[in-house]
């Protein structure tokens, strides 16, 4: 059955937006899943009439790639690194993937967590070569937990540093006005106590 469009969106920019989120799509499922066994998109009436030279995606970027990316871990702009995160970027995809990597804690905040994630998507958002950004928590328990609570005290959450204060809300102030897209990338059953940004 033919799929209802927007009448604003051409044939040719529904093409163009199919082949983004399959490529969005690839690098966010998991390796062992074939990617041909189950299309996740038909392919729109125009993607056959489409010619190069009016494709702007491939003039600019090339073909579509359905190898998985190569990661690299990242540092932020002064090369410090992470201890409660883990920040990466593709090679040659113009993708970063931010992970919260505190499974033992359901990757629940404290406020070095929350320091290290604002450095990776201050990285991130002035970082030219990084077009879309992934968030996702390490384990398959949870996403996020929220704040840690075997850190609360009586001025807050502190940790080493006895710093008081989580920020989260500037955390995600951070992340709403960022110029670039943010994807959460969740595991089907985790539970999530943090996911609206």
């Amino acid at each position: 059955a033919p799929r209802a469009t927007p009448a604003c969106l051409s044939a040719l920019s529904m093409d163009a937006a199919e082949r983004r989120l399959a490529r969005v799509t690839a690098h966010l499922l998991p390796s062992s899943l074939p990617l041909a066994s189950a299309p996740l998109l038909a392919p729109s009436p125009a993607a056959g009439s489409s010619s190069p030279a009016g494709d702007s995606y491939r003039r600019v970027h090339g073909d579509v790639s359905s190898e998985p990316p190569e990661w690299r871990a990242a540092t932020d702009e002064d090369g410090k690194g992470f201890v409660d995160i883990i920040y990466e970027k593709s090679v040659g995809e113009g993708i970063a993937k931010i992970t919260i990597n505190r499974p033992d804690r359901r990757n629940a905040f404290r406020p070095l967590t929350v320091k290290e994630l604002m450095r990776a998507f201050s990285d991130a958002r002035d970082d030219s070569s990084i077009g879309v950004v992934i968030l996702t928590g390490n384990g398959s328990k949870a996403f996020c937990s929220g704040g840690d609570q075997a850190l609360r005290d009586s001025d807050g959450y502190v940790d080493f540093d006895s710093f008081g204060r989580l920020n989260v809300l500037d955390l995600q102030v951070q992340i709403r006005r960022l110029p670039k897209p943010v994807i959460a990338m969740l595991v089907v059953d985790m539970f999530c106590t943090w996911c609206v940004i």
